[in-house]
């Protein structure tokens, strides 16, 4: 459970139908499967003591004490385990019979929680059976001890506080008012619903979507066990269906009557996070819950989950497609509504060949068409010096050409060296006053060209370059709407791709060929036609800048956490020691860079991250590295077995 994961799974064990002692057998042949796998916290469908589907033998006393004898049987059999169990089965108190979900761990019965929902309608007559708890709070007797009985229990973990269980059955979910939205208001991280829901065509989408949405709903992780193909066919059947989900993403799936088991880690720690971030995440005072501690014991595991290299970008290439299209039309309309609110008669973009400058003229161009104006009204300026190549330069104006804007081409190599002049710069020294001075220049020109043209400067920056800082203050940084802002560059990449696979053959030939370029300022002399100054090489590869940029700041995860994630998606291709050189870098440069983010100008949100000062990120440019930092050098020196 390091880093907050916990490993969960849900199955149907192999069932009779009303025959206890083989379906208990069956049940702790499941925990012992789900302790060899690591399970911290294993599922099982709801009455799979007895099965759902014994009609009127719920009514007999024979069947009722075995169930009860059964349980206590299989509670036993956690002794010594480090995992907890869910399960359904039926129970008596007082004068009425309850369909119940059971907590098990340590050897012990915790907690018995009731259904809340009966069906009695369509295929289900739960009512002929069973009896809707009240609200009072009690106990129940089993094996001659009370154990607490209710709705209000919330199954609380000694060994990691983020780990809070609370429970539900079958029909509770596909409520108006699920009981595990009280849950989880009262704290509860994970739901875990023991279920006999039988198939019909359709059904199983529909319950995948809502698992899916109510543990969005709930910040919640929610373990769905369904009945399995063993209980009765005389009018249902029943196939098993798994599903484990986090926060509306299925992680982890038995497909029905696949006769398998869905096994997962959920991140509790993340799911805290999220809820600490949303201020409207309701809360219920703690005495309206009673809280029950539980043991598993601690333990490091191997990720089994799904750790995506990109996870701002979709796996369904017919999602990422979607996407990107999206992602063009917003650009678009927000420099729509810019340009039409400020009156501006042009958008100046200055265009250099690479991927940022194409894709924010795409959306210039873009925003045009929108306004129902002719492409001309958008001005790219290409203005090469000392660093520029042939192939960028080619590539920015064969762009503009195809896309049908102006161009001008302003070479401003005399302007800087006149401008080192000025300042007594020798134009041999390629220090950063060399390479800021052009930026500076660039910045210039599109400014007085807007001034002069009645426009609005367009910034190329994304937010990639926003994190690192890998930008000239008052130069590249600067514009007057910023459309690339809230894109990181590994999707920025795939816009543009997008785009290119639908033009025409000549425009799709530059964009490819723009994508398949280095990435670079080009502000270093070229040595031939060859770029002189490749940005990845001096500040690492940008899939793991995205990568590092996605759980620190949208996720709030520790260097350590972000690590061993890395470490999940990148281990094949980037050893350890790379991955920390280049996680302290980034630590390094988000936290000097951070003046550069506090005075951006305007632009869209477009994901889940955003650096804009005004409302996602909000941080004094003069705040400390030394708690992140210090724990990289710590991983630094760890050794491993």
């Amino acid at each position: 459970m390091k880093h907050g994961f916990v490993r969960v799974a849900a199955c149907a064990p192999e069932l009779r139908v009303a025959d206890c002692d083989f379906n208990a057998s069956s049940i702790i042949g499941a925990i012992e499967r789900a302790e060899q796998q690591d399970a911290c916290l294993l599922a099982l469908p709801e009455l799979c003591i007895t099965g759902y589907t014994c009609g009127d033998l719920f009514l007999q006393q024979p069947l009722l004490h075995a169930a009860e004898t059964a349980l206590l049987r299989i509670a036993a059999s956690t002794r010594g385990k480090h995992l907890a169990v869910v399960l359904g089965v039926p129970l008596r108190r007082g004068e009425k019979l309850y369909n119940c979900a059971a907590f098990l761990c340590g050897g012990r019965v915790l907690g018995i929680v009731p259904k809340t929902h009966l069906p009695n309608y369509g295929e289900f007559y739960e009512l002929r059976h069973f009896s809707a708890p009240d609200e009072s709070a009690g106990a129940i007797e089993l094996g001659g001890a009370p154990v607490p009985f209710g709705t209000d229990l919330l199954f609380c973990c000694r060994d990691a506080e983020e780990l809070r269980v609370a429970l539900e059955v079958c029909e509770d979910l596909w409520s108006p008012c699920p009981p595990s939205t009280r849950h989880a208001g009262a704290g509860a991280t994970v739901i875990v619903n023991c279920s006999a829901s039988d198939e019909t065509v359709g059904k199983a989408e529909y319950r995948r979507a809502l698992v899916n949405g109510q543990s969005a709903r709930c910040v919640c992780a929610y373990v769905y066990a369904n009945a399995g193909p063993g209980e009765s066919t005389t009018d249902m059947v029943f196939s098993g269906h798994q599903l484990i989900s986090e926060n509306g993403e299925l992680l982890a799936q038995a497909l029905p009557f696949s006769d398998g088991a869905a096994l997962c880690e959920v991140d509790v720690q993340r799911l805290c996070f999220e809820r600490q971030r949303m201020n409207t995440f309701p809360g219920a005072a703690p005495a309206e819950y009673r809280r029950i501690p539980f043991e598993i014991g601690l333990r490091t595991m191997q990720l089994t989950r799904t750790v995506a290299r990109h996870p701002f970008i979709p796996n369904d290439a017919a999602d990422l497609a979607a996407r990107c299209d999206f992602i063009l039309t917003m650009q678009a309309q927000a420099l729509k509504k810019r340009l039409s609110h400020s009156h501006a008669k042009t958008a100046v973009v200055g265009i250099s060949g690479g991927l940022d400058s194409c894709l924010a003229l795409l959306a210039a161009v873009a925003a045009m068409d929108a306004l129902g104006r002719p492409r001309c009204d958008v001005i790219a300026v290409t203005m090469p010096c000392f660093g520029t190549t042939a192939r960028t330069r080619s590539n920015a104006e064969e762009l503009c050409r195809l896309l049908g804007v102006s161009l001008r081409c302003i070479d401003i190599s005399d302007s800087v060296r006149m401008h080192f002049r000025d300042i007594g710069h020798d134009e041999s020294d390629h220090s950063v006053t060399y390479e800021n001075a052009q930026a500076r220049q660039r910045t210039l020109v599109l400014m007085d060209i807007s001034n002069q043209t009645g426009g609005l400067v367009v910034g190329t920056g994304d937010l990639s370059e926003l994190a690192l800082g890998w930008a000239t203050y008052n130069g590249d940084h600067m514009s007057m709407y910023g459309v690339n802002a809230g894109i990181p560059k590994t999707l920025i990449r795939h816009v543009v791709r997008t785009v290119a696979l639908r033009s025409p053959e000549e425009l799709k030939k530059v964009l490819l060929d723009i994508l398949d370029t280095p990435v670079s300022p080009e502000l270093l002399p070229a040595d031939g036609d060859n770029i002189a100054q490749k940005t990845e090489e001096l500040v690492g590869p940008y899939e793991l800048h995205d990568f590092f940029l996605y759980y620190a700041v949208r996720w709030g995860f520790s260097p350590a956490k972000i690590l061993r994630l890395a470490q999940a998606a990148f281990g094949e291709e980037y050893s350890r020691d790379t991955l920390l050189f280049w996680l302290s870098n980034f630590y390094r440069r988000f936290f000097a860079q951070q003046f550069k983010r506090s005075c951006l100008p305007d632009g869209p949100k477009i994901g889940s991250v955003s650096l804009s000062p005004r409302s996602d990120w909000r941080m004094p440019s003069d705040a400390c590295a030394s708690v992140w930092l210090s724990q990289l050098d710590e991983l630094l020196r760890e050794v491993l077995p």
